[in-house]
Formats: C-alpha cells, structure tokens, sequence
C-alpha cells in the first residue's frame, strides 16, 4: 500500500490505501462534528464562513477560520515537505513518516480530550493538520488517484466517469472508467461506513474523542501489514531462488553421473 510508488503502483494498491485512509477519514469527520460541531476534514465550509466574517466586519471573529483553513494548509505543506526531503533515501519509506505524525496527533487529540483543560480551537486545528498530512501524501503517492479525506470533488469525478460510460465511442476504454468508478465508490463506502463507527463509538459507547483511537490503530495495522507482506514476499522470492539453485545442482548430478556412467 505505502511501499509502492511511480509505475510500479496498481489498481489494488490505490484501492487498499483508499480504504484504510478514507475509513480513518470518516472517523476523524464525525467525531469532530459530535465534539466540536466543525468540520475537521475538510475546509470548503470554513472558507465559506470566513469571508461570511470579514464581509461583517467581524474580523476577529474569521481569524479562527483562518486559522482552520491554515491547518489543513499547512498539514498538506508539511507532508509534502518530509517526502521531499526523504525521498532520496532509498531504504526509507518515506510515505511513514507523516503517517506516524497523523497517528501522534490523533493520539494527542484524543488523551488532551479526556483532561479538564483543552481548547476546542486547537483541537480542531490539529485534527485539519493530520488531515492535511493524509491528503498530501496519499495525493502524492498515488499520482493525485486518491484522495480521501472529503468527497465534493469524488463526486463530480465520479458523476463524469458514470456519464463516460453512455459514449463508448468517444470513450473506449471502458475497462479503465469502470476500474476509476469502482475505486471512487470504494472511498464513499469506506468514509460513510468508517463515520458510522465513529457515531457508534463516540455516542453509543460514549468513548468520545477516544474514538481516534479507533483510526490510530487501524494506520499502525495498515503499516504493520506493509512491513509483514514485504517480509512474506522476500522469504517466498529467497525459497524460490532456493529451490531453483538446487534443483540446478540436481540436474547437475544427475548428467554428471549419466556421462561417467553412460
């Protein structure tokens, strides 16, 4: 999911990560609409009401919606900052490092929740950062295919592709628009189904903002599971290269011992 990058990213690569992160995505969108009643995913709505502020004058008042589109401006700014700066590692998968930064602010987000003194503010400010984090280097990572942390523009690529399929001459490759729709229906399904947990945590179990913990630990899992197929995969290729060699050094034996014997 994490590892692969360039050409050598596929259909089933875009479509684990854009399940694991749009589900962690619904969980952020609603835990902080229950907690905050803000948007915490995404800044259309914010920018809205900042100019909606400064066109009454109420200047102070739209600094905190600076603020927020800031966040998430920032987060994404950051991101990109890290890959950059990493990329020419070649034994670093740089694509971990602003996933484990989006663990420890979700992580933090949720432990200053359960003490008396936290700024709902800030809060929301850190939860559009981490935001940000993820929709950069998911964006960079798979080539701007992927994006999950909101849906206005998932829903108009989507609403296109749909429309693609009703002129096949002028658009052939139907094979491709119908892999693009499945992985656009994917990221819906995931973000509703994973803001659905959140409502269920958050409200039914009473967790509260203890629910991030929820998307922290399904992040951990998804780079755990990078790691361990990575593992699988080169002890299957060194057990191969085994076999093959032996069987070489077989087949070796057998002709040596055919010509000293004929």
């Amino acid at each position: 999911m994490f590892k692969h990058q360039g050409k050598k990213r596929t259909v089933q690569h875009n479509l684990r990560i854009a399940i694991v992160l749009s589900f962690v995505a619904g969980i952020v969108n609603v835990s902080g609409i229950l907690a905050f009643n803000e948007l915490t995913t995404n800044v259309t709505g914010h920018f809205a009401l900042f100019i909606r502020d400064v066109a009454d004058f109420k200047f102070w008042k739209g600094t905190i919606y600076f603020l927020y589109i800031f966040s998430f401006l920032f987060g994404s700014f950051s991101s990109n900052i890290l890959i950059e700066n990493f990329k020419e590692n070649k034994k670093l998968n740089v694509f971990v490092i602003p996933t484990l930064i989006e663990c420890m602010i979700l992580s933090g987000v949720a432990i200053m929740s359960n003490t008396s003194q936290f700024n709902a503010e800030v809060m929301v400010c850190l939860l559009l950062f981490a935001m940000g984090l993820q929709n950069s280097f998911v964006t960079k990572l798979s080539n701007a295919v992927v994006r999950t942390t909101h849906l206005t523009g998932l829903f108009t690529d989507l609403g296109i592709e749909l429309s693609q399929l009703f002129f096949p001459k002028t658009h052939p490759n139907r094979k491709e628009i119908k892999s693009t729709i499945k992985l656009r229906l994917y990221i819906i399904a995931f973000f509703f189904l994973g803001g659905l947990s959140a409502g269920f945590f958050y409200s039914t179990l009473e967790l509260k903002l203890n629910t991030l913990f929820l998307g922290v630990a399904i992040l951990i899992m998804s780079l755990f599971y990078d790691d361990m197929r990575l593992k699988y995969i080169k002890v299957k290729r060194r057990q191969r290269r085994l076999r093959n060699y032996s069987n070489k050094l077989r087949k070796r034996a057998k002709l040596k011992s055919y010509s000293q014997n004929p």
